[in-house]
C-alpha cells in the first residue's frame, strides 16, 4: 500500500521503483494499491503509468478497502468508483486516438470472447440492469444511482451484482469497459 503523497519520496516514484526491483531481482511481481486523497487526473494516470495496480481514495469503506486489498493481492485491478470516470476517459482517448492513426487498416475486434457471448444471450441484461450500467460507466456511485433512478441502494447493489454476474466481470471498472468496447452503452 502505497501513498502518493509521502514525506520523505513522492509515492509515484516508490511505486516505479518497487516495480522496476521487484521485476529483475525476484521474478515475482509486486502488486501496488495506490491509497491517498489525490483524485486528479494527473495523479490518478502517473500513478498508473509507474505501474499501480489499484488506487483507492482514502475515504473509502472498510469492507471496500479489504475487497480492494483481496482483488490486488490475486494479480487483478481495483479502481475506486470516485476515479473510474478518469480511467474510462483515458481508455476512450486513447482508442480515439489509435483508431485516427490507423485509417488505412481495418481491424476486426470482437469484444466478447464466445463464452461470453453465450453468456449474454442466455442473461441477457433487462432494461434495468442497463440503466444502471450505463450510470456506472457516468461513474455514479450507488447512491447516486438509487437517486436518480429513485429506488434503493440496496437494489442498485443487486442489480450491480446481476450485472457483474452476467458480464463475468470481478468488478464495476471491468463491467464498464466491458460495456463501452461491446456497444452495450454508449
Amino acid at each position: 500500500i502505497v501513498d502518493i503523497g509521502l514525506p520523505d519520496m513522492d509515492g509515484i516514484e516508490l511505486t516505479r521503483q518497487f516495480k522496476e526491483s521487484s521485476a529483475t531481482e525476484s521474478g515475482v511481481q509486486t502488486k501496488i494499491l495506490v491509497l491517498t486523497l489525490q483524485d486528479n487526473e494527473e495523479a490518478v494516470m502517473a500513478a498508473f503509468g509507474a505501474g499501480a495496480d489499484s488506487y483507492c481514495m482514502k475515504n473509502i469503506s472498510f469492507d471496500s478497502l479489504l475487497e480492494a486489498l483481496q482483488v490486488t493481492s490475486e494479480g487483478n485491478a481495483w479502481i475506486d468508483p470516485a476515479i473510474a470516470r478518469i480511467v474510462l476517459n483515458q481508455a476512450k482517448s486513447a482508442e480515439t486516438g489509435a483508431t485516427a492513426a490507423a485509417v488505412r487498416e481495418t481491424v476486426t475486434i470482437n469484444a466478447a470472447e464466445p463464452e461470453y457471448s453465450q453468456l449474454l444471450e442466455a442473461y441477457p441484461l433487462t432494461e434495468r440492469e442497463l440503466e444502471v450500467l450505463q450510470l456506472i460507466v457516468d461513474g455514479c456511485s450507488n447512491a447516486v444511482i438509487a437517486e436518480k433512478l429513485y429506488i434503493t441502494v440496496g437494489t442498485v447493489k443487486t442489480h450491480v451484482r446481476n450485472i457483474l454476474n452476467k458480464l463475468c466481470a470481478d468488478d464495476r471498472t471491468q463491467a464498464a469497459v466491458r460495456a463501452l468496447r461491446s456497444g452495450l452503452v454508449g
